[in-house]
């Protein structure tokens, strides 16, 4: 005996058909899971100290990723395809709010970094340019010590937006 398509069916019947169509609707506008970047360079050099938080986090990304030797040491610098300039690197906590008293409720942190990307023999891969983050951040005299935890955290958190900005702007690259 044959089962007639009551309502009991159609309700699944259309879900996995809304389900295919937003699918596809996703596939053609572009959209895509985020990948591991590509480099079109093996090896970058950046002068940057070795307790520089942003280098630390940079050596960090790129060696998870197995792809790309980072350089810090001076006397191979000729050795790298690529030569990463930090121009600047720079925090900054401007008050942006005060009470009636005159006491600071409110900054304004920032980390701003200057850089520009270009071959050993002086090819500009990427012009001079800036990044910044900054976040607001209320103060309070009560919590002094949470506050300064928490001001930490946020400059952390901008520090790795940062040099994951950066890493798609290397991974931009295309031709050397």
């Amino acid at each position: 005996m044959r089962e007639a398509a009551g309502p009991s069916k159609l309700p699944g019947r259309l879900a996995r058909w809304l389900v295919l169509a937003s699918l596809l609707l996703l596939a053609g506008c572009g959209f895509g899971l985020r990948q591991t970047p590509e480099f079109a360079f093996k090896s970058i050099y950046a002068g940057v100290s070795t307790t520089s938080v942003l280098g630390i986090e940079l050596k960090r990304q790129l060696g998870a990723l197995g792809k790309v030797e980072f350089i810090t040491d001076a006397a191979r610098r000729e050795q790298a395809e690529v030569i990463l300039d930090l121009l600047q690197d720079a925090r900054e906590k401007v008050v942006v709010g005060v009470s009636a008293t005159g006491q600071v409720r409110e900054f304004q942190l920032r980390i701003r970094i200057r850089f520009r990307l270009r071959t050993p023999q002086g090819k500009e891969l990427i012009p001079e340019t800036e990044i910044l983050q900054q976040r607001d951040f209320g103060f309070t005299e009560t919590a002094v010590l949470a506050k300064e935890a928490e001001e930490e955290i946020l400059y952390r958190n901008m520090q790795n937006a940062i040099v994951y900005q950066l890493m798609r702007r290397l991974a931009a690259v295309r031709e050397l």
